[in-house]
């Protein structure tokens, strides 16, 4: 179900690219607001006892006190969205007991979803080792620690898009120290953990999820070979 939702939100934002009647900002808030329309009246049309957590609607704290919660972003990476490039995601989530325990990444411009349910076989690694990070603001930390470990840098938009791009092995570490939302990571982690990825705060604590606070500040997904080498570089390089 969260991939066939991530699908027709997908779908939907493509259209109002395509149909080219908005641009800039007014695209992005149409985006935000249409996606969030029909990724919310899917799930109470399907899953009516569920709580939902979105970027776009008012946080019903409510939510805390169930086991299960939808965690949703409708548009991950809006100013991507907003220039058409193909670095932008929808995330559909499903955390149960703070887990995250099924999770649907949608890549429209790529023609891609990768969900939890079959996540692909993981590619070769490659070496040195490359490492995504922010493509307008990539943090010191991020910098530092892929100095220590000798990674290369690779600047992508939306946390869904990098998450994806490890899970698809065009990266070996997503390493992000500049301030998330639950939502901008449940889905991705859901799918990077069914693929056999290592996903951690960066301080190697597991990453919880329905917390009364949406601020989710920090994450790693990587390689499992790679998650002690930047753990260790994180814990050096923050003194």
């Amino acid at each position: 179900m969260a991939r066939r939702i991530a699908d027709n939100a997908g779908r939907l934002l493509l259209d109002l690219q395509n149909r080219g009647e908005l641009e800039g900002r007014a695209l992005c808030d149409a985006g935000d607001r249409e996606a969030n329309r029909l990724i919310l009246d899917m799930l109470h049309a399907e899953r009516p006892d569920d709580a939902i957590l979105s970027e776009e609607s008012a946080d019903d704290l409510s939510r805390v006190a169930r086991s299960r919660v939808w965690i949703v972003d409708p548009l991950d990476g809006t100013r991507e969205f907003g220039e058409r490039r193909d670095d932008w995601a929808v995330h559909i989530a499903l955390a149960i007991d703070g887990a995250p325990a099924i999770g649907a990444v949608a890549l429209p411009r790529l023609g891609l979803t990768l969900g939890s349910d079959a996540p692909p076989p993981l590619a070769a690694p490659q070496t040195p080792p490359r490492m995504l990070v922010s493509r307008t603001r990539a943090s010191k930390l991020c910098a530092d620690v892929a100095e220590r470990i000798g990674a290369v840098h690779v600047a992508m938009g939306s946390a869904g898009a990098k998450a994806m791009a490890v899970v698809r092995g065009e990266a070996e570490i997503y390493l992000h120290s500049g301030g998330q939302y639950q939502w901008d990571n449940c889905a991705p982690v859901a799918v990077a953990l069914a693929a056999g990825l290592h996903a951690s705060r960066i301080d190697g604590a597991p990453l919880r999820y329905n917390l009364p606070d949406t601020s989710l500040p920090d994450l790693l997904i990587c390689r499992r070979e790679w998650a002690a080498p930047v753990l260790d570089a994180v814990r050096n390089c923050m003194g």
